[in-house]
C-alpha cells in the first residue's frame, strides 16, 4: 500500500499523506485524541469518514475516505491552507477569518492550477489502480470534484455564480426584460457586428471589444463582491453572461467549415 513507483512519486511531489509509510494503527491513546464524535472510518471503524479540513485520509489505516459533502469549491481548492487569493496590492493571507475567508472572488488562477495538480496527484484514480473496489469508488469521485471546482473557480463568469449560489442567489434565464436598454441596444449591435464580419481582422476587432468589455466587468464584480454588494455582482455577472454568450459564437465562427 502506497509503496513503490506510486509511494515515490508522492514523496518527491511532497503530497505523501502524514504517516502513510506503513498500515500501523494509531495507539489507543492517539485515537481517542481524535475525537469520539469524528465519522468512522469505513474500513477500519476508527475515527475517519467524510474527512474534514485537509484531510483525505483515515489517520489510522490510512483508506480513503469519501468526500466531505458539505465541503465547497473554494474549500477544497484551498486545501493546504495556501491561499491563492489576489488583490491589488499583492497576496493577502485571509487565514483566521473564517469560511467566508475561502470564497474570495478575486483569485490567483496560477496558483490555482498548481492546486488542482497537487489534488489530481493526491486522488487520481491512476493511484488507486491496485486499491480496493470502494478506494477506486471514491477516488473517482474526488477527482471529479476536483476536476469540476477548478473549472468553475478558473472562469471569472462561473466563478461570480457560483459565488452568489454560495449565498443563495442565482440568475435565472431570460431575464431581457430585467436589463437596461442601452445595454441590450449594446450586445445587438456587438451581435450585428459580429454577424457581418467576413476577414479575419473584422473578427479580430469584434473580439477585442468584447475581450476589454469583459475585463471591465471582472473588476466591476470583484469590487461588488469585496463590499458585499450581491446584487450589483448579480446585476454585473447577468451582463458578463451576454457577452460570454457572444464569445461562444465568436468561437463557432471560427471553426472552418
Amino acid at each position: 500500500m502506497w509503496g513503490g513507483r506510486t509511494g515515490a512519486l508522492l514523496r518527491v511531489w511532497g503530497l505523501w499523506p502524514a504517516g502513510v509509510l506503513g498500515r500501523r494503527p494509531l495507539s489507543c491513546n492517539a485515537a481517542s485524541l481524535a475525537g469520539s464524535n469524528s465519522p468512522q472510518c469505513w474500513n477500519c471503524g476508527g475515527p475517519g469518514g467524510p474527512m474534514r479540513g485537509h484531510e483525505f485520509f483515515c489517520p489510522q489505516c490510512r483508506a480513503l475516505q469519501p468526500p466531505d459533502p458539505t465541503r465547497d469549491y473554494f474549500s477544497l481548492m484551498d486545501w493546504y491552507g495556501r491561499r491563492f487569493r489576489e488583490t491589488r496590492g499583492g497576496e493577502r493571507d485571509v487565514r483566521g477569518s473564517g469560511d467566508r475567508g475561502n470564497r474570495a472572488f478575486r483569485v490567483d488562477t496560477a496558483k490555482l492550477h498548481t492546486r488542482y495538480q497537487e489534488l489530481q496527484r493526491l486522488v487520481h484514480p491512476d493511484f488507486f489502480s491496485q486499491r480496493s473496489q470502494t478506494e477506486k469508488d471514491f477516488s473517482e469521485k474526488h477527482s471529479t470534484l476536483v476536476n469540476d471546482a477548478y473549472k468553475t473557480l478558473l472562469a471569472p463568469l462561473s466563478r461570480g455564480l457560483y459565488l452568489l449560489k454560495l449565498h443563495g442567489l442565482e440568475i435565472p434565464e431570460g431575464t431581457d426584460d430585467e436589463m437596461d436598454r442601452q445595454f441590450l441596444m449594446e450586445i445587438m449591435e456587438i451581435n450585428e457586428k459580429l454577424a457581418e464580419a467576413q476577414s479575419e481582422a473584422a473578427m479580430k476587432e469584434t473580439e477585442s471589444i468584447v475581450r476589454a468589455k469583459q475585463k471591465e466587468l471582472t473588476d466591476s464584480v470583484s469590487r461588488a463582491f469585496e463590499q458585499d454588494d450581491l446584487e450589483k455582482a448579480k446585476e454585473i455577472l447577468t451582463k458578463m453572461r451576454y457577452f460570454s454568450n457572444i464569445e461562444e459564437k465568436i468561437k463557432l465562427k471560427k471553426i472552418p467549415l
